[in-house]
């Protein structure tokens, strides 16, 4: 691997989840050195204008490798309620308005789910995750984690609606997870080691056309 693809830039400012993907990355691939946007100053912010995960994804990984030069890794995620007609979706980081807190975001979901029970709190975490080139090679895959909506938060970690999001499976909250059980179980865990799967794949055949 050149030393241009070793560097790999995360098309996010969330330090949550630059934490997140660079742990999760670095077990899988040593060699890679993983940046978020704080190190690329001067890009503005990108707008988020699909209406759905994957092309939410698409637009910011483009936008990244065009500004930094690297590949880029953009993920766009949120959490999908399937009795609220799949709601917050690709709104999920602002559901509760533009610049609302994760508690304000949380607090408007228990608030449409008040009437709910049982199966009907059902959820769901999605995860899209795309890889860009400067020329425009395209990487993309998905992962999903099942879970309930609890009915007040739990636990003290993660971020974003990690304390309302319960997995039956292990009988925790997000919030209440040590990073690495976390990552193992996520939809961003999943999601990143299907994209570690293919990516000796896509780099080849990056290499490939460049030759």
């Amino acid at each position: 691997m050149s030393m241009e693809n070793s560097i790999v830039v995360l098309a996010t400012r969330n330090s949550g989840k630059v934490r997140e993907l660079e742990e999760i990355m670095a077990a899988v691939r040593s060699d890679l050195k993983v940046k978020g946007l704080d190190s690329y100053p001067g890009l503005a912010d990108i707008q988020e204008t699909g209406s759905t995960f994957e092309e939410n994804a698409l637009i910011k990984a483009k936008a990244v490798a065009w500004h930094t030069g690297h590949i880029a890794v953009a993920d766009d995620s949120g959490l999908v309620v399937p009795a609220l007609g799949n709601e917050p979706g690709v709104y999920s980081a602002r559901y509760a308005g533009k610049k609302a807190s994760d508690l304000e975001n949380n607090h408007k979901l228990l608030k449409r789910m008040s009437h709910l029970s049982g199966d009907s709190r059902q959820a769901r975490f999605v995860c899209v995750l795309c890889a860009c080139t400067p020329r425009e090679e395209i990487l993309m895959v998905q992962g999903e984690w099942p879970g309930i909506i609890l009915d007040e938060p739990r636990g003290q970690g993660g971020f974003g609606y990690d304390p309302l999001f319960f997995d039956p499976q292990v009988g925790l909250s997000a919030a209440e997870m040590e990073s690495g059980q976390k990552n193992s179980r996520s939809h961003r865990g999943r999601a990143l080691q299907s994209l570690m799967h293919q990516w000796e794949e896509f780099m080849t055949g990056i290499n490939k056309q460049g030759a």
